[in-house]
């Protein structure tokens, strides 16, 4: 990725680990300077102290539309003009009709989908003229996944939501793609699994009784991986790709 040609800083939400954090150290390694979003102080903190340019961190709910406002504000006023975004928060709690609840349901959507709205609003006052969003959904917003029924609904709302939004950022030259990971060793993956072996068994080899093929290329995904698909959609290498779903799966979505 040739991102020192970025003309400017790029926001990074879900910074303290995972993507996010994986994306602010690739960006950094290439000369980029990053302002660094989540609600996690301390992975925050440790993000950005391993970082070598210039950096502003904002401690934040992406789900708060006025906390995300002024967090943009905060960093242009520190960074400068923004050349790009990187919606990387999220959240998933486990759920199938049965246990759901009203609340789950609305905290899926209001950090998943509203985060990366939130997002997009910031990206279309402080972007740049042909600058560049990334919009990390999931692999679960086209292909349905048991036992994560608010989580699919609210990435499938993320991925409408982003290729949406780019229609409109395009008038100004600004590119929004979306990049939808499937099983990616980051704490969330880990979280979801009591089995952390038997977990990682069942996304690699498949699971029937899940609907669920497994993963062709016999490996969860690295944060890295997905990490240098955002940053190549970022770059000038990708200068005619947007209103894209790319997934980053290992060919688990065939």
């Amino acid at each position: 990725m040739n991102s020192s040609r970025l003309p400017g800083p790029v926001v990074v939400t879900g910074a303290a680990s995972g993507i996010g954090r994986a994306t602010a150290t690739l960006l950094a390694e290439s000369g980029v300077d990053l302002a660094l979003l989540d609600r996690d102080a301390t992975g925050l903190r440790e993000t950005a102290d391993s970082l070598t340019t210039s950096t502003h961190t904002e401690v934040c709910d992406v789900a708060d539309s006025a906390a995300v406002a002024a967090a943009f504000a905060n960093a242009v006023a520190s960074l400068g003009p923004l050349a790009g975004v990187v919606s990387a928060a999220g959240t998933l709690t486990p759920g199938t009709l049965a246990d759901t609840t009203d609340d789950d349901f609305t905290r899926h959507l209001a950090v998943n989908a509203g985060g990366a709205l939130n997002c997009l609003r910031g990206a279309r006052t402080h972007v740049r003229d042909g600058g560049a969003v990334v919009v990390v959904s999931s692999n679960a917003a086209r292909v349905p996944r048991t036992g994560m029924l608010a989580y699919a609904a609210s990435k499938a709302a993320t991925s409408a939501l982003a290729r949406s939004a780019g229609l409109e950022l395009a008038a100004r030259g600004i590119r929004c793609n979306v990049v939808e990971p499937g099983s990616t060793d980051t704490p969330m993956q880990q979280a979801l699994w009591a089995d952390a072996e038997a977990g990682a068994r069942a996304a690699l080899h498949g699971s029937p009784e899940e609907f669920r093929i497994g993963i062709p290329l016999g490996r969860l995904a690295d944060p890295a991986d997905v990490a240098a698909t955002i940053c190549f959609l970022l770059s000038p290498a990708a200068r005619h790709i947007t209103l894209q779903q790319l997934f980053v799966d290992g060919g688990a979505s065939l």
